[in-house]
């Protein structure tokens, strides 16, 4: 191939063992075949090990159909070049990684099988050359779509209400797929949900739950339709968290909380500590602004009260109604401040006539009880029960 000199190992020369050690390294690996599906993607495989001592020159990519060959990409120093129109914004070749040199082909088209040849050139530190290719048989036809299946999503297909939940088509085929979502309603008909391959619902309701199956069907054949199995999706009352609990055993001790019968985690003991100190502020807090409500209402009673002090009068009441003397006759007592003593007198005399009744009526001597006036008297003020009622007058 003109512009590189082919390496080759000289006679003499001192490290011939070297060269086939590299010669090994640089080997291209490939695919012999590769099917792709009409309008689907494909990746053609060219991978090398690098070198140290050898830097990638030249990576061509070209294509031999109908006994012409054309060069569909080339890479070399100025950048990457697609040099056939038809596979423009169709192919690519990774940069980033080092020693793939795979091509990637994008919306398949019927003519683009043939018979691809992936070529790679290496130069030494001495400016030798090395060469290497490596070429694949790509076979593209149209593939009917196959029958779908449905997936459902993280929760599966029992649900709680108030969660997020989904549904997904899949199903084979040359591209562009078309998908239908229904759901079975009352007689067994068909009610369109959607076109798109995944179902999706954002909060599950309880009227959700019910059976449900998609369809597809592409170019290939427009008159085939399959139509997946149908699958019965549930709701349950139960709200659900959907932040993933972790292993007890992952945390450390002191992290380790539980949760309440809602799925909240419950406070730490720091938490509830905190939560105690912050009650306790509040009700000093209260308590503070009720004794300031209290001293205000306080010191304006005071300064409404009236200068002149009240004028009080004190009167002796007597409440005491009986003597009971040892005969066990009652007298009747009557007693006022303002006639203390003829009241006394008085007393006197009825115990006198009540005594010499008792006598004529028992026939017994009255004359042990009876007492001398100033004994009597002395006796009925010492019976007597005092009381003072106080009069306000202002």
């Amino acid at each position: 191939m003109p512009g590189f000199e082919p390496l080759s190992v000289m006679e003499g020369d001192a490290e011939p063992h070297h060269h086939m050690q590299v010669r090994a390294l640089l080997d291209l690996s490939g695919a012999a075949h590769v099917k792709g599906v009409w309008m689907a993607s494909t990746t053609l495989p060219c991978t090398y090990t690098p070198s140290e001592g050898f830097t990638q020159q030249t990576l061509t990519w070209s294509i031999e159909r109908d006994l012409s060959t054309s060069t569909i990409f080339r890479r070399d120093d100025s950048g990457d070049h697609i040099l056939l129109s038809r596979f423009r914004n169709r192919v690519s070749v990774p940069k980033s990684s080092p020693g793939d040199a795979s091509l990637h082909i994008t919306d398949l088209e019927i003519p683009d099988s043939g018979h691809y040849t992936c070529q790679v050139i290496w130069r030494s530190e001495n400016y030798s050359l090395i060469t290497k290719e490596v070429t694949t048989t790509v076979q593209v036809t149209k593939v009917a779509v196959t029958k779908p299946a449905i997936v459902a999503g993280e929760l599966g297909l029992a649900v709680p209400a108030g969660a997020k939940a989904s549904l997904t088509c899949v199903a084979q085929g040359s591209p562009p797929i078309s998908y239908h979502w229904f759901r079975v309603a009352q007689g067994g008909s068909g009610q369109l949900l959607g076109t798109e391959a995944e179902l999706v619902w954002n909060s599950l309701q309880p009227s959700d739950a019910g059976m449900y199956y998609c369809e597809v069907q592409n170019r290939v054949n427009t008159r085939m339709v399959q139509r997946s199995d149908t699958v019965e999706l549930t709701v349950r009352d139960l709200p659900v968290t959907t932040e993933a609990r972790r292993p007890a055993t992952d945390l450390p001790e002191a992290a380790v909380t539980s949760e309440n019968a809602v799925g909240y985690p419950e406070t730490d003991e720091t938490t509830q500590s905190s939560q105690r100190t912050h009650l306790y502020l509040v009700i000093l807090i209260a308590a503070l602004g009720g004794a300031v409500v209290f001293l205000v209402i306080f010191a304006i009673a005071c300064a409404k009260k009236p200068k002149n002090e009240s004028i009080y009068e004190v009167a002796f009441h007597s409440t005491a109604d009986v003597i009971r003397l040892d005969t066990d006759v009652e007298v009747p007592v009557k007693c006022r401040k303002e006639k203390i003593n003829s009241e006394t007198e008085e007393s006197y005399e009825n115990v006198t006539m009540t005594c010499n009744n008792y006598e004529s009526v028992t026939g017994n001597s009255c004359e042990s009880t009876r007492l001398s006036k100033n004994a009597e008297s002395e006796t009925l003020v010492n019976a007597m029960e005092s009381e003072y009622e106080v009069q306000n007058f202002q």
